[in-house]
């Protein structure tokens, strides 16, 4: 049986607005609202990821952060 799906968490939440446009388009083409693609995403997270591609992103990711913030 499978679980039924209960959003039981809120929070809030602040991303770039590169992200969020990613996760509107990623929520739009799946046919899910942005919770809902969130959910999925988390859920699915080590099937959804390349271990390789995701260290090598975090790393660049983290090197510029710091600028990014100015």
């Amino acid at each position: 049986m499978p679980k039924r799906f209960r959003l039981t968490r809120r929070l809030s939440l602040a991303m770039t607005e590169d992200g969020y446009r990613g996760l509107r388009r990623f929520a739009e083409e799946a046919g899910l609202d942005e919770g809902e693609a969130l959910s999925f995403l988390f859920e699915h997270f080590d099937s959804v990821t390349d271990s390789e591609v995701l260290s090598h992103r975090l790393q660049l990711f983290t090197a510029e952060l710091e600028a990014r913030k100015r």
